[in-house]
């Protein structure tokens, strides 16, 4: 029974693509900066080749990697979370999805207002944590939306849950998703659920995104439709909108999802595991916090023996990320263009190094390769030792 791990450390970039000044980052590079923390320490992704990968400058590499490694270049247009997930699994996006550094157009807020009767405050990029505290008084006193966006492209409204219960706002945010298409098609819609009294709002774990319809096949609907599982761990349901996958189980974070893949290790199923690993991005690489990234990964690194110990004899474990979002970087606070890491482990694999790739596709191509099934995308397998 074949079996494929695959584990997104969201935002885990290794070292600045060539065109990245093209997207304002300059000498942007996560590991890179993360591995100077006192508590860096990933002895177990070392044993796998992570520091053997093409460009890698830092850690010691070994004579004997354990596992096939690569570097990763993203082809598409865009450095979040949406292109990086979708390329991964063989999309390739020439555009970037939009983005609202000066606040979205009157004519999107304005239908806005209309289909939910409501009106809206903000309306400009800001932290999530800041923008409750800046306009939470003045949203409980009026029912007006917290409506923001970031560096992402992304429609964010927060709302407090004793003003807006949850289940409205998920129901204003699919409004949005139906407003928000074509030229102005985010690649996310997020319900921002908060709770407390003034001066001390605290967002709540009720966080829900709508993401954009992915617009061509993925190996994920080649797998259901080769009659494979697709189990989605994490935020990969709603990066997906739910196509292409048979089974979903969201996460509080990343303890949460990796005890959720040690369940599926234990349990009988054939096809794909995608797992999201959110909290380098959501909690460390935004908030530049160069000491909770290295211990967040840390953490993983010591648990990764526990998930090979659970392997079978057909089971692949894939590690790999969606962008980078280098914590070091001040001159932003968002994502990093940067190459990404993969790691392939297991029986079937033969270790060594497969070079650098020229798109996070051959990630896909690579899991239908080794489920017998051609790819309706571009992207080349490197299931095999010496890649054609």
């Amino acid at each position: 029974m074949k079996r494929v791990f695959l584990i997104v450390l969201d935002s885990f970039g290794i070292g600045q693509m060539p065109d990245a000044a093209a997207y304002g980052d300059i000498n942007v590079n996560t590991l890179g900066s993360v591995s100077k923390s006192p508590f860096f320490h990933m002895e177990n992704m070392k044993n796998m080749g992570l520091f053997n990968i093409d460009g890698v400058e830092v850690g010691e590499k070994t004579d004997h990697p354990t596992a096939a490694y690569a570097r990763m270049t993203e082809r598409s247009r865009g450095k979040d979370t949406t292109i990086g997930h979708w390329e991964i699994a063989g999309i390739y996006s020439p555009k970037p999805l939009p983005t609202y550094p000066d606040g979205f157009p009157e004519d999107v807020l304005e239908e806005f207002r209309i289909r939910t009767g409501r009106d809206v405050l903000c309306n400009k990029p800001y932290s999530g944590t800041q923008v409750i505290a800046d306009y939470g008084d003045e949203h409980v006193r009026t029912g007006k939306l917290i409506v923001y966006t970031s560096a992402d492209s992304v429609f964010q409204i927060a709302a407090h849950e004793d003003v807006v219960p949850v289940e409205q706002l998920y129901d204003y945010c699919r409004i949005a998703r139906q407003i928000l298409q074509g030229e102005h098609g985010v690649g996310r819609v997020i319900a921002r659920p908060f709770i407390g009294e003034s001066g001390h709002y605290t967002r709540t774990p009720r966080r829900h995104d709508f993401s954009l319809l992915p617009p061509a096949v993925t190996m994920l609907d080649q797998l259901k439709a080769a009659g494979k599982d697709v189990i989605a761990v994490g935020k990969i349901q709603d990066i997906f909108v739910g196509k292409g996958i048979t089974e979903h189980v969201y996460t509080s974070g990343n303890a949460e999802g990796i005890e959720r893949t040690l369940e599926y290790l234990d349990k009988d199923f054939e096809g794909l595991c995608f797992i999201n690993l959110v909290d380098y991005d959501m909690l460390y690489g935004h908030r530049r916090d160069v000491d909770g990234y290295a211990k967040a990964l840390a953490y993983f690194d010591e648990k990764l023996p526990e998930i090979q110990a659970h392997m079978k004899p057909e089971d692949i474990l894939m590690i790999t990320a969606d962008h980078g979002c280098d914590p070091a970087y001040t001159a932003t606070t968002d994502h990093t263009r940067e190459y990404t890491p993969f790691l392939m482990y297991g029986a079937p694999v033969t270790p060594g190094n497969r070079g650098t790739r020229p798109t996070f596709s051959d990630i896909g191509a690579t899991v239908l390769d080794y489920f017998g099934i051609q790819p309706e995308f571009e992207g080349s397998s490197v299931l095999k030792a010496d890649p054609s």
